[in-house]
């Protein structure tokens, strides 16, 4: 199978399926340190990234910003002094793709 970063988001639509358990599983063993939280009953992907000083993490939080552009598909970003946390989801199936997964993974090649 296609490593997670070298694959491309696909159009998601309301009725897409979201990752099912055990896909799930298998997905997370290609991510580093992401965590999966549930916010108002919605399964995400975060993460925390670390920076020296504020103009690091916002340049991260701007590399960020271009992927999701370029992948049709955009997290919430909290940027602070020395500091990223970036979380994935679908809005629109109120849940995981497999596009978070990809985008979490490309993410993480951002840092440098």
């Amino acid at each position: 199978m296609t490593p997670l970063q070298q694959q491309q988001c696909s159009p998601c639509r309301p009725d897409s399926a979201p990752v099912a358990d055990a896909e799930f599983d298998r997905l997370m063993l290609e991510l580093k340190d992401w965590q999966l939280q549930i916010c108002g009953g919605i399964k995400q992907l975060e993460k925390q990234f670390h920076f020296p000083d504020y103009v690091q993490s916002m340049a991260f939080t701007q590399r960020v910003g271009g992927l999701a552009e370029a992948e049709d598909h955009h997290p919430s970003i909290v940027t602070e002094w020395g500091k990223v946390k970036v979380t994935w989801w679908t809005h629109s199936i109120k849940g995981l793709h497999i596009n978070d997964f990809i985008c979490a993974a490309k993410t993480d090649q951002l840092v440098r």
